[in-house]
C-alpha cells in the first residue's frame, strides 16, 4: 500500500519555490532593517531574529538534519529554546555583514540540498524539534519559520511578507501537522482557510495528503482568518481569544480541531498551540492542546 507523504508528494520543485521564495524574501528584508532595532520579542533585536536563522561554524542545523535522515534519524530532539539561547549569546557581537552572510548560507545550503541530495531522502524521517518528520516537511518548514519571523521583522521597520510567503507558511504548518497525525494514526481533516484560499491536510491510515483550499471554502474542521493572523495566533504572537470576540478569527467544527489532542501527549511542540488552546476552551478542555513547533525559532 503506497503511503501519502504530504507535501512530499508534490515534489522538489513546488517545495523549492515555496522555500527558496521565503528565504529570497526574508533576505531582502533584512537587508533594508537597521539590525540593532528592538523586536516585539521579548530581549531579540532584529539582529538576535537574523542570528538564530543563520548557518554558523557552531550552529549548521540543515546539515545536522541532512545527517540525521542519512543515518537513521537516532537521537532526541533538540531543544529550539537552547539552541536560540546559545547561538544568539555566541553571535551577539557579529557585525552585520556576518550576519546577512549567514543568512545567505543557510538559503544556499536549503538550494543545494534540493538541487543535489537524492530524492530518496526527501521522505526519510530526520530529527526534528518536534521529533521525527520526513526531512522535505523540516525543510518546508523553514517557510514558516521564515514567514513568522518575517512578521518579526515589521516591528523592526520591514515591510510585511507577501502574501505568497504567508501561504508558503501555512502550508509548512498544515504539512508537519498532518505528518504528526498520521504518525499517531488520527484519522482526520484540518484546514486553516484565509479569504485568499489556504491549505488542508487528511490524515489517515495511509499517511496524510495536503490540499490546496480555494477562497472561501472550508468543509469539517477549519480556523478562518487572514493569512498573517493565523500565522501570528499559530506562533503565540497573539492572544487568539480577542480575534474571536471581534470576528476576525473563526473556528469551525471544533469537536473535529480536537482530534489532534493524542498529538500533545507524544509531542508537546506541535504548532498551532494557541488556535487549540481556544478549540479546548471552547468545549470546556483544561489547559493547553498544542503548543510549539518554532516558538521564538
Amino acid at each position: 500500500m503506497d503511503r501519502h507523504q504530504g507535501m512530499a508528494d508534490a515534489g522538489r520543485e513546488q517545495v523549492s519555490s515555496m522555500v527558496l521564495g521565503a528565504w529570497d524574501t526574508f533576505l531582502a528584508r533584512a537587508e533594508t532593517v537597521d539590525l540593532e532595532r528592538s523586536s516585539r520579542l521579548p530581549g531579540w533585536r532584529a539582529h538576535e531574529i537574523c542570528v538564530h536563522l543563520g548557518c554558523w561554524d557552531d550552529h549548521t542545523a540543515l546539515a545536522d538534519l541532512i545527517e540525521s535522515a542519512r543515518t537513521g534519524a537516532h537521537g532526541t530532539p533538540p531543544d529550539p529554546d537552547a539552541v536560540n539561547a546559545r547561538v544568539t549569546a555566541a553571535h551577539r557581537d557579529a557585525s552585520r555583514e556576518e550576519v546577512l552572510a549567514a543568512l545567505r548560507r543557510n538559503r544556499d545550503a536549503t538550494a543545494r540540498y534540493l538541487a543535489e541530495e537524492p530524492v530518496e531522502l526527501d521522505t526519510a524521517p530526520a530529527v526534528s524539534v518536534v521529533g521525527q518528520v520526513p526531512l522535505l516537511s523540516v525543510v518546508l518548514g523553514q517557510a514558516y519559520e521564515l514567514a513568522v519571523h518575517g512578521l518579526d521583522l515589521v516591528s523592526c521597520g520591514a515591510e510585511p511578507p507577501p502574501a505568497d510567503v504567508l501561504q508558503s507558511g501555512l502550508a509548512a504548518l498544515v504539512d508537519v501537522t498532518g505528518g504528526l497525525a498520521a504518525d499517531l494514526g488520527i484519522v482526520g481533516r484540518v484546514t486553516l482557510a484565509t479569504p485568499d484560499g489556504g491549505w488542508g491536510f487528511d490524515s489517515d491510515a495511509r499517511g496524510w495528503r495536503v490540499r490546496r483550499v480555494p477562497a472561501g471554502e472550508h468543509e469539517g474542521p477549519a480556523v478562518e482568518a487572514s493569512a498573517d493572523l493565523l500565522l501570528e495566533a499559530a506562533s503565540g504572537r497573539i492572544n487568539p481569544v480577542p480575534a474571536v470576540a471581534m470576528r476576525k478569527l473563526k473556528v469551525h467544527d471544533v469537536g473535529g480541531l480536537l482530534t489532534l489532542a493524542p498529538i500533545v501527549q507524544k509531542v508537546p511542540g506541535i504548532p498551532g498551540g494557541p488556535i487549540l488552546q481556544l478549540a479546548a476552551r471552547t468545549v470546556g478542555g483544561a489547559g493547553g492542546v498544542l503548543g510549539r513547533l518554532f516558538r521564538k525559532g
